[in-house]
């Protein structure tokens, strides 16, 4: 491997595991969490209805 892919490969890797913590189970505790802190607004429709779903009906 040159010195650039191994710096490419690296730097990706890092992106790869920086977005791990973003994800969260639809319907789990932090996932409800984490849709009460985010603008009812930007909620799309498909969020909307699984956090009644999970979240308040559950």
């Amino acid at each position: 491997m040159t010195r650039t892919s191994k710096i490419l490969s690296f730097a990706l890797t890092v992106m790869f595991l920086m977005t791990l913590p973003a994800c969260a189970k639809v319907g789990s505790k932090r996932w409800c969490e984490k849709m009460e802190s985010k603008s009812v607004a930007d909620w799309t429709p498909r969020e909307a209805k699984d956090y009644a779903k999970h979240c308040v009906f559950d």
